[in-house]
């Protein structure tokens, strides 16, 4: 079951973000991330190979900088999150189940003199340490997988491996392509989750999520193991097309207002007062 449709996110503009976009979504019922994952590097090497007539393309990350050379040879690589955490920042990271996790992860977060903003949770400061040491560092398709429960609240608890889950997400040139994982499906323990998130959202948290009662009340009714994916398709199309601004593979972009209107709105207004 798919949809391509348009999104609304009430969020900044930049040169990757735009309130209104457009993804590619699905479930398929009696997939896991791994089928996932596969699906993914199939479609995308092959789309890329197909519309530019080989693996490798030139793309500019921002305005002026060099062209780089980006390769979706598949296999496409694969970075457990926290192994890759703890190789890139070559320390031991606490264990997710540490009363103390968070002052830890803090600790951390002033020894090497990063930003994040509060609440300091651990899905905050992680995201913070994740965007640092991994995203930032990735040029060609690279999965990262095996997300803590904590920053999962719908992905399905790892089959093997405590406090995490069975979730990936595509990255590109430090962009974000692709998110999917095992669909969680046990109505009692996605209750719990979205408990816990309220709670964040209680602490200051604005990209908690919040408690959706209809969805817990579907899956009481049931769902099968079941996968879900979704991509960005202006991202994709920005990479295919060596744009650097979201805006120029948009039909109708949402536009900043110059310094000249600015100042026609400005002057407008004070008249009005006067």
């Amino acid at each position: 079951v798919y949809e391509i449709g348009r999104q609304f996110r009430n969020e900044g503009i930049d040169l990757t973000h735009n309130p209104e976009f457009t993804t590619c979504e699905f479930y398929q019922a009696y997939a896991d991330y791994n089928d996932l994952m596969d699906m993914t590097e199939e479609m995308i090497s092959g789309m890329v190979k197909d519309i530019t007539g080989g693996y490798k393309i030139k793309y500019s990350p921002k305005p002026g900088y060099p062209e780089k050379e980006i390769d979706f040879t598949p296999p496409f690589k694969r970075i457990s999150m926290m192994e890759g955490l703890e190789e890139a920042m070559k320390t031991k990271l606490p264990a997710l189940d540490d009363p103390d996790v968070d002052i830890k992860l803090k600790a951390l977060l002033d020894e090497h003199q990063l930003e994040c903003s509060p609440p300091h949770t651990t899905a905050r400061l992680l995201d913070t340490f994740v965007g640092e040491f991994l995203e930032d560092n990735i040029t060609h398709p690279t999965f990262i997988t095996e997300h803590p429960q904590i920053m999962s609240p719908l992905a399905k608890d790892h089959r093997s491996k405590p406090h995490l889950t069975e979730r990936f997400e595509l990255f590109v040139a430090g962009r974000e392509l692709a998110n999917a994982y095992t669909e969680l499906n046990n109505p009692v323990v996605q209750y719990q989750r979205f408990l816990e998130q309220a709670r964040q959202g209680q602490e200051g948290d604005d990209e908690a999520m919040v408690m959706d009662d209809s969805f817990v009340t579907a899956l009481e009714h049931g769902l099968p193991p079941t996968g879900g994916w979704g991509l960005g398709i202006d991202r994709l199309t920005m990479f295919l097309a060596n744009k650097n601004n979201i805006k120029e593979v948009l039909l109708f972009p949402a536009m900043k207002p110059t310094d000249e209107q600015l100042k026609i709105i400005s002057s407008g207004a004070a008249r009005v007062g006067e």
